[in-house]
């Protein structure tokens, strides 16, 4: 049996299919080009399920969730 060749990750509630060794910026690019451009300019920020710090860069895996947040909210989750 082959493993499939794509996993299924999730963004802001919506479903998408990424390659093995896609990212989680990837995957936000999927959902939003400009959402993943905000990203990459910190204005937004990825975080997993739990509201825990993605970094964009990270590999994605198979059922992963991302939320899209300000940039500030997660920064502020962060200080102590």
């Amino acid at each position: 049996m082959t493993e499939p060749t794509e996993l299924r990750v999730f963004v802001n509630g919506s479903a998408f299919s990424v390659p093995h060794g896609a990212t989680a910026l990837d995957a936000v690019r999927l959902f939003d080009p400009a959402v993943a451009d905000a990203v990459v300019a910190a204005e937004r920020a990825v975080t997993d399920s739990r509201g825990l710090p993605v970094a964009p860069g990270s590999a994605a895996t198979g059922g992963a969730v991302y939320r899209i947040v300000s940039a500030r909210a997660a920064r502020d989750q962060d200080a102590p």
